[in-house]
């Protein structure tokens, strides 16, 4: 599926409009599409273009290349973007505004899941109203080992979707849980062959 770099927005976001649906795919494949800092930034940019073309009537978040969805946030940018207390409030501020907006956006979002889906992607994935994954797709918040914290407002609509007591056997184990176990706990929609993955979304 080819893509462009919309103008003004990072290369690591791939954008497709075609036959009504605009596409958004995360590119850092060497971290697993982790998401830099200016692909948070950049994310409503492009969100903002979907909403206002009227052509757009449906978008699909995925990862690019087919090897992983998103493995969240691309730690090896913390030590830049994290290692003062207004450059944390920079990049809080940024994730916040690329999932809300992504949550709260008015046309129907569907995130297309192939690999790792983990900790950030997670979230992402949460924010989108369908979740469809291919039968290999992975899922952990591996926030606990890694001794990272996520704020009330962030896990809200996490828990809102699968239920408190799945969300904490999710956050306490940060063990990796397959596409049929999520599945089971209300959180992928669909799970579909991998080579039948793009033709059903």
């Amino acid at each position: 599926m080819d893509g462009f770099t919309m103008d003004g927005v990072t290369d690591q976001l791939v954008v497709e409009k075609k036959d009504g649906v605009g596409y958004v795919r995360f590119d850092n494949q060497a971290r697993k599409n982790a998401m830099t800092f200016e692909m948070w930034r950049d994310l409503p940019t492009v969100l903002d273009d979907f909403e206002a073309d009227d052509a757009v009537r449906v978008v699909v978040v995925s990862g690019e290349g087919g090897g992983a969805f998103c493995a969240g946030a691309d730690i090896s940018q913390f030590e830049k973007n994290r290692s003062s207390e207004d450059s944390v409030k920079i990049y809080n501020a940024a994730t916040e505004k690329a999932s809300e907006r992504l949550r709260e956006f008015p046309k129907p979002t569907i995130a297309k899941i192939e690999g790792p889906c983990v900790g950030g992607g997670v979230g992402l994935a949460t924010c989108c109203d369908i979740r469809i994954a291919e039968e290999g797709a992975i899922f952990a918040v591996p926030a606990a080992k890694l001794g990272l914290g996520y704020r009330v407002d962030g896990l809200k609509p996490f828990v809102d979707l699968i239920g408190p007591s799945y969300a904490k056997e999710i956050f306490y184990t940060a063990r990796k849980f397959t596409a049929e176990e999520m599945k089971e706990i209300g959180f992928v929609n669909r799970i579909v062959p991998k080579a039948e993955l793009d033709d059903y979304v």
